[in-house]
């Protein structure tokens, strides 16, 4: 029997790469992105249906949800739609931080919310919401961006034994570093005087040669795969080089250490 699944944020990157495996894989795709006229790909693919969601607005969300499980029985939702603020708190205006809690973290939490009912009358599907390797450690200039990305970790968790009971599940997708657009077309950037050197050093980490080593985008949608389809009752996956190195280092040597250690970095 066919499967359905349903992507935020399908319109490029990471959302883009899900729908296309999934499609592949023989799923019914219901792609949402919040300016679907200008797609072109998904829209020539079988069995994919491409509609307009802004992840921002609360009352779309509601009426598109509604409309999509009258029709259709969704077996996976993929939280992915998001984009990185980057820079000093200092730096940063009270709407940008606004806009990006918005977005990250209660755009996740509207659409788990929507979907919930239809899952547990269902008395089966999966929530699959992507974080971070920010979402699991902090680092600086990523204040705000990490603030939504652990939130939607601890939402994710909380949430996944809240929802054991009707037989849904709750993942979390970790990436790190992706060779995506997502450092000029996702990303927003403040500037701070007092900060000019933090901001140097932190944004070699962007680099055109340092995006090279990053993990592709199809690699990254082949692990939220596997989170659909393995059977595991596993909440996290951490996906790409960097972020397991990063979080391995995390459990072996104890959060505070990895605190400190990252501090020692950005001491001028």
């Amino acid at each position: 029997m066919q499967k359905t699944i349903f992507i935020t944020g399908a319109s490029t990157g990471l959302g883009k790469s899900a729908a296309k495996l999934f499609q592949s894989k023989g799923w019914q795709v219901i792609a949402t992105m919040r300016n679907p006229e200008k797609e072109t790909e998904l829209t020539s693919l079988k069995n994919v249906i491409v509609l307009p969601l802004d992840v921002t607005n609360s009352e779309q969300i509601t009426e598109t949800i509604k409309n999509i499980t009258e029709k259709y029985s969704v077996d996976v939702v993929l939280n992915n739609a998001g984009y990185g603020l980057i820079g000093a708190l200092e730096s940063l205006s009270e709407i940008q931080i606004e806009r990006q809690i918005v977005t990250n973290l209660f755009g996740v939490i509207r659409i788990s919310k929507a979907f919930t009912p239809h899952f547990r009358e269902k008395k089966s599907g999966t929530f699959i919401n992507v974080t971070s390797t920010f979402g699991l450690i902090g680092f600086p200039t990523c204040s705000i961006y990490s603030a939504t990305k652990f939130g939607v970790d601890g939402f994710s968790e909380s949430l996944a034994s809240e929802l054991t009971q009707f037989g849904i599940q709750v993942k979390v997708v970790a990436p790190g570093g992706m060779k995506t657009d997502f450092a000029i077309r996702s990303m927003e950037v403040g500037q701070h005087e007092a900060y000019e050197k933090l901001t140097a050093e932190v944004s070699k980490g962007y680099s055109a040669e340092q995006l090279e080593n990053y993990t592709n985008a199809e690699d990254v949608a082949q692990i939220i795969y596997e989170a659909a389809t393995d059977n595991k009752n596993q909440l996290r996956y951490i996906a790409g080089n960097d972020a397991n190195a990063l979080y391995d280092e995390r459990l072996k040597n104890g959060a505070e250490t990895q605190v400190q250690n990252i501090k020692a970095m950005f001491t001028f």
